[in-house]
């Protein structure tokens, strides 16, 4: 599952350093270039409910192996877009080609990984998540300055392909699927149980602004590092990626707090972190650009590692459909809010950025408090 994460992630935001050279190379704005992100976001968004449909009836595993590996053949296609519509053509088929391995893998270690071990695991999944983003832009950052973009993102495609091998050559086979008829009326129904909990809708929102500002912040970095007074190179704005590093560790850290202490109570001083790092970043001098950037990561992944496994953990039976949500929420976020940040750099430059950005992790703390005190499901599963 962390193969599958990081080849994942690779793949998507494999596009996010290169957005000043894409606006360069194809003639198109700031916003407009930012599209090569929001379009694989959207895509991924729009299907996964389809793949987790999917996935309750054929079964978690076929579902993300065969994900993986189409998405996989997409990734390397980018590499030869003659223009910059038939790249958001395939970075949008890309993203409807990846989800149904996210769509499965929250249901896939709800049902196969024993509870009391379930935050550690999923922390370690989101940790692949991280390493594989941060992987997939520093790659694609350091070969375009040594080749070109294309030459980076058809590394990024042989990665994936690479990844999708060993992907379907040592995924342990479900013990405890059992598939569940994918009929309308059963997922109307779900649906309806997943927000009669008060948990879940709260969680999704979470998930919506959290991720919409994190990429709205990473969007337009590169964009205010390039130009004055810092004039970075493509390698070195790639190298910021590597903060991910962070996100990594994060992940895992925030697992085995919540083994310890409960979701409830360590989501909200994450969220907290966030805020802090992103005060960091409207200083002037690059250190404390760079600390800020790395403070916000660590407290976004954080975050999402907890609110992902929070809701497969209140879901319950549901977890496969109520994951699907979460991350097209998620997803939505990163699309909307992402190009949204766009308009902010456009009108105000890195303030515009910042405040948006703000009003999610505003938006984000005031939730993380409110659900200190939501109740325990009937299962008492939290």
């Amino acid at each position: 599952m962390f193969v599958g994460g990081f080849a994942t992630f690779a793949m998507v935001y494999s596009t996010q350093p290169l957005l000043p050279l894409l606006a360069a190379e194809f003639g198109v704005g700031a916003a407009s270039a930012s599209l090569t992100v929001s379009a694989t976001a959207a895509g991924l968004a729009l299907m996964l409910i389809p793949g987790s449909v999917l996935a309750d009836r054929l079964g978690r595993q076929w579902v993300m192996k065969a994900s993986l590996a189409l998405a996989a053949v997409l990734a390397f296609a980018t590499a030869f877009a003659p223009d910059f519509a038939s790249m958001l053509v395939l970075r949008a088929l890309l993203g409807a080609a990846v989800a149904g391995l996210p769509a499965a893998a929250m249901a896939y270690i709800g049902e196969e990984i024993a509870p009391g071990a379930q935050a550690r695991a999923m922390g370690l999944y989101i940790a692949g998540n991280a390493l594989g983003g941060m992987s997939g832009r520093f790659v694609a950052a350091l070969l375009t300055d040594w080749g070109s973009w294309r030459l980076a993102l058809g590394v990024i495609g042989v990665l994936g392909l690479l990844s999708a091998l060993v992907f379907w050559q040592r995924l342990p086979a479900s013990q405890n699927f059992r598939a569940r008829a994918a009929t309308p009326a059963r997922i109307a129904a779900d649906t309806l149980a997943i927000y009669r909990d008060p948990g879940l809708p709260a969680l999704f929102l979470v998930a919506f602004v959290a991720m919409g500002g994190f990429v709205g912040l990473y969007n337009f970095l590169g964009f205010r590092l390039l130009g004055a007074p810092y004039e970075l190179g493509q390698s070195a704005i790639g190298a910021i990626f590597l903060l991910y590093l962070v996100g990594t560790w994060a992940s895992a850290l925030s697992g085995r707090l919540a083994d310890r202490h409960g979701r409830r109570k360590v989501l909200w001083p994450m969220v907290a972190v966030m805020g802090g790092g992103l005060a960091l970043t409207l200083a002037q001098p690059l250190w404390l650009v760079i600390a800020g950037v790395g403070v916000f990561t660590f407290g976004f992944f954080a975050a999402h590692a907890l609110a992902s496994g929070w809701v497969g953990r209140r879901a319950g039976e549901r977890r496969a459909l109520a994951s699907a949500l979460y991350l097209a929420s998620y997803y939505l976020g990163a699309s909307v809010l992402g190009s949204l940040a766009g308009t902010a750099w456009s009108a105000w430059q890195w303030p515009g950025v910042a405040t948006l950005v703000g009003a999610c992790v505003l938006v984000t703390a005031v939730i993380a408090v409110w659900l200190r005190r939501l109740p325990a499901p009937a299962s008492g599963a939290d």
